[in-house]
């Protein structure tokens, strides 16, 4: 009880959830009158990121640098455009397209409603569509960041979970594709009712110049999915190769990409990289002293008088992480429940971890679209001037497909684990 009072009291203050994990451990280190355990504490938050794994997380940080500095993105709205046509409700289905497109090479929910706000938001207004709409619309699109590969938190909970992280990353393919159909049916219902306007005509000869432009860019996405599939590289390796192929179709296709931005973009993909990954070795410490202090078994004994099978687990899994996810964000959200919750999934009810983390993974990504905080919201707003509040009430459709997906993955594990030998 000390130990979880300083973490909230902390944390309330406005201290970043990495520190008030660390502090956490301290202050029960304090209160068990056990000084040894000082000794091992610098050594948990080395084993924490001591793996191979955690290399990925920079690479994938440092091909959306490449990516957003070589003119890529607008590349392959122009090609959502070119696919999609002129149907009613046009811009709303190539907004989702768009984003599917880079989450396949970007990987992060909240990067990418930022960049994707700047370029949908102000078409859709030109349109006809309304702007609190739009903003909302692009905020439910990034949240396909996290779930198609690559992911940094898929990244971050292979390592938390022990598991490989090429199939993590595989195993959020199928549920990312179906969560794009159902978005698309619930654009299409309110394409119907709304009257939402038809997108602009293009000639065949257009689409198809369009499309030309805009293919070599589908060879990132393609490389990286490309090679974990066929088993020729590790996520960490196509990670790499992905990295170079963003740099030379940015450098000698779109030609907006010059070699002397490198080291800036490096640097700035290792200032975020080593935030979460010192999130990660706080993790560490907070996953060893709740081992320590048996938290994962008497969570466990009560979840299972309120559970008696897998799928009421899952069930009750769901409600816990999402009204987690409203409050804190995903990676710090991994942190603070994979701990607990894993053990007692894989051990008391023998739920594949790979399933189980792309259910963890969806409902925290899908608390950054939920009052009171909705990061994502909170992030479009801040570059398009919507209400927050607003973009929430007007998407709740959006929210009520994401919550069915949950529910059938939840249900019919294979969804997930489908692509997974």
């Amino acid at each position: 009880m000390i130990t979880s009072a300083a973490f909230m009291a902390v944390m309330l203050v406005g201290v970043p959830i990495g520190l008030c994990l660390c502090l956490a451990g301290i202050v029960y280190i304090l209160a068990s009158g056990n000084p040894l355990l000082f000794q091992s504490y610098p050594l948990q938050m080395f084993g924490g990121v001591d793996s191979y794994g955690l290399i990925a997380i920079p690479l994938f940080i440092l091909i959306g640098e490449i990516m957003n500095g070589g003119g890529i993105t607008k590349r392959i709205v122009d090609l959502a455009m070119a696919v999609i046509g002129s149907v009613r409700g046009g811009l709303a289905y190539v907004n989702i397209l768009a984003n599917m497109f880079v989450a396949s090479i970007l990987g992060s929910a909240t990067a990418q409603v930022a960049i994707m706000s700047q370029i949908m938001v102000p078409e859709m207004e030109k349109q006809g569509y309304d702007k609190t709409f739009a903003a909302g619309l692009t905020a439910y699109g990034g949240m396909l960041g996290p779930i198609i590969p690559p992911s940094v938190m898929f990244v971050v909970y292979s390592v938390l979970a022990q598991v490989s992280v090429s199939d993590m990353l595989i195993a959020g393919i199928v549920p990312g594709v179906l969560l794009t159909l159902l978005f698309f049916v619930v654009i299409a219902l309110m394409g119907y009712v709304y009257n939402y306007p038809k997108a602009e005509k293009r000639t065949a000869r257009q689409r198809i110049a369009t499309i030309l432009d805009a293919a070599p860019t589908l060879a990132i996405p393609v490389v990286i999915v490309g090679s974990i599939l066929g088993g020729l590289a590790n996520a960490t390796e196509s990670a790499a190769v992905g990295a170079v192929a963003a740099a030379l179709v940015g450098r000698f296709w779109t030609k907006q990409f010059s070699f002397s931005r490198l080291p800036e973009m490096m640097l700035r993909a290792g200032v975020y990289s080593a935030i979460v990954l010192f999130l990660v070795a706080a993790a560490a410490v907070f996953s060893w002293i709740l081992i320590y202090g048996k938290v994962p078994q008497e969570t466990a004994a009560w979840i299972q008088t309120v559970a008696k099978d897998p799928v009421s687990f899952m069930l009750l899994a769901n409600v816990i992480l999402l009204v987690i996810g409203t409050v804190i964000d995903g990676v710090p959200g991994l942190i603070m429940t994979v701990p607990i919750l894993l053990p007692i999934a894989t051990e008391v009810y023998g739920i594949d971890p790979r399933h189980f983390g792309v259910v963890v993974v969806i409902n925290l990504v899908l608390g950054l679209l939920s009052p009171p905080v909705g990061l994502c919201f909170f992030v479009a707003a801040a570059v398009t001037g919507a209400k927050p509040g607003k973009m929430f009430l007007v998407t709740m459709p959006f929210f009520g497909v994401s919550c069915i997906l949950l529910v059938l993955l939840s249900l019919y594990p294979f969804l997930s684990l489908a692509l997974l030998k």
